[in-house]
């Protein structure tokens, strides 16, 4: 473990050595102004007046300087660094809302000014790059949109057997594109300090359900829902929402067996819970699908591996963590609580 050094403990050791120094000197001010010697000490009368002489015209004063320099240069201490405390907890406090932050200097010490001008440069050019790398995100999806658009037209024109696939593929293609397009606008909204909006939880499921209702019972499986009598109330963007419970719903489907269920619930709490008959996904395997974009059971399809990433990434501008529970057989959408 690195030892850090503590300025507090350092100049609470000067003011110490002042103190130290100074009494030394004060002795021996009196010392010479008494005239004292080792030789002046010999006779006890002596030596209890130089005694009584030291702790008068030494101690005394001592004592009675030190102890209040001492309380008071520690609290002056204290609240010097104070504004930095504070500036440390709105910064974890700010957690999820990164974008678009910097820390207030309007109370911060002079001498602490150049550290907190360059960290707030330093979160300039950090936003500034992330944008930039958004912006070319959603330049290229837009640009992509029309000869998608255009491929699909072409392929309506063909009775193939491969044209219902190839329609499938290319309409997977416009969805994902229209996610990262999503994800562009929430980014720029969360850069913006734009504010979010109330979400209903079970009105985002009852949408998404009945959109995908008729596909899964084509594919003959079942869907249900479950929610309570009262819809918990989230903040962020409905669309986004839905477009990460979409992702589960069509991944649950992929991993359940033809004949299975597959249920969503919502609640308890500002949680959205879906749950197939598919293997289970494990806490391991679920990272590792976000993290490398790797296909699985539970790795959307219509993304082409993509879709567990966009919906951890939609999850993390709410706030809120995409878990799962292998034994349940169950992926869940956790927003905060005082979202």
């Amino acid at each position: 473990m690195t030892h850090r050094r503590s300025v507090s403990r350092r100049l609470a050791r000067g003011l110490g050595l002042v103190g130290l120094i100074g009494s030394i000197l004060l002795l021996a001010a009196v010392v010479f102004f008494y005239r004292l010697s080792f030789v002046d000490l010999s006779a006890k009368q002596a030596t209890d007046r130089a005694i009584r002489e030291m702790l008068e015209h030494v101690g005394l004063p001592v004592l009675v300087l030190m102890v209040p320099m001492a309380f008071v240069g520690l609290r002056v201490i204290r609240q010097a660094f104070m504004p930095l405390e504070e500036a440390a907890m709105e910064i974890e406090a700010a957690r999820g809302h990164e974008r678009g932050y910097r820390i207030d200097t309007s109370r911060m010490p002079a001498e602490a000014l150049p550290f907190t001008d360059a960290v707030n440069d330093l979160l300039a050019r950090l936003d500034d790059a992330a944008t930039r790398q958004e912006a070319f995100a959603a330049d290229v999806a837009h640009e992509l949109r029309t000869p998608l658009a255009v491929l699909s037209l072409e392929l309506d024109q063909f009775d193939h057997t491969e044209a219902s696939r190839l329609k499938a593929d290319v309409a997977a293609m416009r969805r994902l594109i229209d996610q990262l397009m999503l994800l562009a606008q929430i980014d720029a909204a969360a850069a913006a300090q734009l504010a979010p909006e109330a979400v209903p939880l079970t009105d985002v499921a009852t949408d998404v359900v009945s959109l995908l209702a008729p596909g899964v019972i084509a594919a003959g499986k079942t869907i249900a829902l479950e929610a309570g009598a009262e819809s918990p109330i989230v903040r962020g963007r409905r669309e986004a929402i839905a477009a990460a419970l979409r992702n589960l719903v069509e991944n649950a489907v992929r991993a359940t067996p033809a004949g299975g269920a597959v249920q969503v619930f919502v609640g308890p709490g500002c949680a959205i819970r879906v749950k197939d008959q598919g293997p289970g996904l494990s806490s391991d395997r679920l990272h590792d699908l976000i993290r490398r974009h790797s296909r699985a059971d539970h790795a959307s399809k219509d993304g082409a591996g993509l879709g567990l990433a966009i919906v951890e990434r939609i999850m993390a501008a709410h706030g809120g963590a995409l878990t799962t529970d292998p034994g349940a057989r169950e992926l869940t959408l956790r927003f905060p609580e005082n979202s």
